[in-house]
């Protein structure tokens, strides 16, 4: 096994050559102190920590191409301490907005929605859950990359608020 660049070689020399099977096993080490850093001032962002919400914040404002497969609506469900997805169908009109595939009226964001699901998705974990999705639902529900990456993110931002005891609101 040859390393690319060996300043960033892991392992001593004398092991770094050796099929990991052969490695001697030593002590599990675990560090005291946290492996990393906190602010002194946690309640007080960063100018770097501003600046990347700043920037995640234009970032959801940009022009997004919808999925012809639908969209979905993520909330928590305490109860059951799961994180859930209903999965809604539409079309998409030649300007890019979501239409009922029924009614062909463009799908608003605000207000209640009075449609049904076409499927509901619940996993404990974002993982558990995304792997739900993109692996067992037949057909899978996505069709756009940037739709799974904005999914996962929610997700993940969901099982955070699950496992802190937050409020989930979907961006």
């Amino acid at each position: 096994m040859a390393w690319a660049t060996p300043a960033r070689n892991p392992l001593p020399d004398r092991l770094a050559h050796k099929p990991l099977g052969s490695l001697p096993l030593g002590p599990l080490l675990f560090p005291s102190q946290p492996m990393h850093s906190t602010p002194s001032t946690p309640s007080t962002p960063s100018a770097d920590a501003q600046a990347r919400a700043d920037l995640d914040d234009a970032l959801s404002n940009r022009f997004i191409a919808l999925d012809p497969q639908g969209y979905f609506l993520i909330f928590i469900d305490r109860e059951t301490q799961e994180i859930c997805a209903d999965h809604y169908s539409n079309d998409v009109n030649d300007q890019g907005l979501a239409t009922d595939p029924q009614t062909g009226e463009v799908l608003s964001c605000k207000g209640d929605l009075q449609r049904s699901p076409t499927a509901r998705f619940r996993g404990r974990t974002a993982k558990e859950l995304g792997m739900k999705i993109t692996e067992q639902a037949e057909p899978c529900p996505l069709t756009r990359l940037d739709h799974a990456l904005y999914l996962g993110r929610e997700f993940v931002r969901a099982e955070l608020a699950l496992d802190q005891g937050g409020e989930y609101v979907q961006d």
